[in-house]
C-alpha cells in the first residue's frame, strides 16, 4: 500500500501506483476510482486532484491509504464513502443497505410517466425500502404526496429516515420495520417494491462487492429467487387503493414469472419496462377493481 506522502507530490506517479494496485485485486476502472477516493480522502473534487503536482496534506495521504487498502479488499466504493448518488439524490448509505442502483431508477420513471400530475396527492408505499432511496426520490417529485418504507431491518428503517431528513422530507415520509405487508393498514395509490430476487444457489458467482459485503437480507430471494415476490402478493391485494399501481423491480430473466405471480392475485399486467442495458427491470401492475 501507499505509504507516507510528502507535502508536494506528483499526483500523476501516485494515481499509477494506486491503479496498479487495484487492478491486481480486480477492481474495474481501477484508474477512475483512484481519483475518486484521492479526492475523497483530500475533500476536492476528481478534476482538482488529476492536475499533475499538487499539495497533498499529510493526513490525506494516511486516510487514501487506508481507503485504497479497503478498496483493494474489494469492499464497494459507496460503502466507504458512505454515500451514493440516485435519482440526482445524494443518499447515505452503510452495509445494513443495499446500494441504490442505476437500474432501479426505472422504477421512478415509469411511475412518472403513470402518475405525471406533479400536485397528486398520491399515498405511496415502498415495500423493502432500504435506503429509502425509491420512496424519497418519488416523494421529491410531488411535492403533495405522502408515502411510508417498510424494511424488516430495524438498522435499514433508521438509515431511510435519517436519509428523509437530509432531503427535507421528513414531514411526507414516514418508516417502519414490518415483514412485508404484515404490519400495514391504510390504502395506497402507488407501490413500489424491489424485493431480493438472488436464487439462492447463485450467490458464489456473485461479485466480490455483493457477496461479501452487500446485507444478504436485501439479496437472498429464496431456491428460485422468486419467494418475496410470492409473499408480497398475497398481501398487497387489500392496501391498493380503485386504480392503484405497482411498480416492481425483477433480476435477469424474472420480468414473465413476476408478472405471472402478481397476475394469479388478481393485478392487470401494464407494462414491462426495459433498463439502459435493455433488461426487462419494471413490471408494472395494476389492482383489478
Amino acid at each position: 500500500m501507499i505509504g507516507d506522502v510528502a507535502a508536494t507530490v506528483d499526483s500523476g506517479r501516485l494515481l499509477d501506483e494506486a491503479a496498479v494496485q487495484l487492478r491486481r485485486a480486480g477492481v474495474e476502472s481501477p484508474r477512475r476510482e483512484a481519483r475518486l477516493l484521492l479526492a475523497h480522502a483530500m475533500g476536492a473534487s476528481a478534476r482538482e486532484i488529476a492536475t499533475g503536482r499538487i499539495a497533498i496534506p499529510q493526513k490525506s495521504a494516511e486516510i487514501f491509504s487506508a481507503l485504497l487498502h479497503r478498496r483493494c479488499r474489494r469492499e464497494p466504493f459507496a460503502y466507504i464513502t458512505g454515500t451514493r448518488e440516485f435519482w440526482s439524490l445524494a443518499f447515505t448509505v452503510s452495509r445494513e443497505v443495499l446500494i441504490p442502483r442505476p437500474e432501479t431508477e426505472t422504477l421512478i420513471e415509469s411511475a412518472l410517466r403513470q402518475f405525471p400530475s406533479r400536485d397528486a396527492a398520491l399515498r405511496i408505499l415502498d415495500l423493502g425500502t432500504g435506503s429509502g432511496c425509491l420512496l424519497l426520490a418519488f416523494l421529491s417529485e410531488k411535492p403533495n404526496a405522502t408515502g411510508l418504507g417498510v424494511d424488516l431491518s430495524q438498522a435499514a428503517v433508521r438509515l431511510a429516515a435519517h436519509n428523509a431528513r437530509g432531503l427535507s422530507l421528513e414531514r411526507r415520509a414516514h418508516f417502519i420495520q414490518s415483514h412485508w405487508t404484515a404490519a400495514i393498514s391504510g390504502v395506497f395509490d402507488v407501490v413500489f417494491a424491489n424485493p431480493p430476487y438472488i436464487p439462492a444457489g447463485e450467490f458464489a458467482g456473485l461479485a466480490a462487492e455483493v457477496a461479501q459485503y452487500e446485507p444478504r437480507l436485501a439479496l437472498d430471494g429464496g431456491a428460485d429467487g422468486l419467494r418475496a415476490y410470492r409473499e408480497i402478493a398475497a398481501g398487497l391485494p387489500s392496501l391498493m387503493a380503485p386504480g392503484a399501481t405497482l411498480f416492481v423491480e425483477a433480476g435477469y430473466g424474472q420480468a414473465t414469472d413476476v408478472r405471472r405471480i402478481f397476475a394469479a392475485a388478481k393485478f392487470q399486467h401494464q407494462d414491462t419496462v426495459c433498463d439502459l442495458s435493455d433488461i426487462p427491470r419494471c413490471v408494472v401492475m395494476r389492482m383489478n377493481v
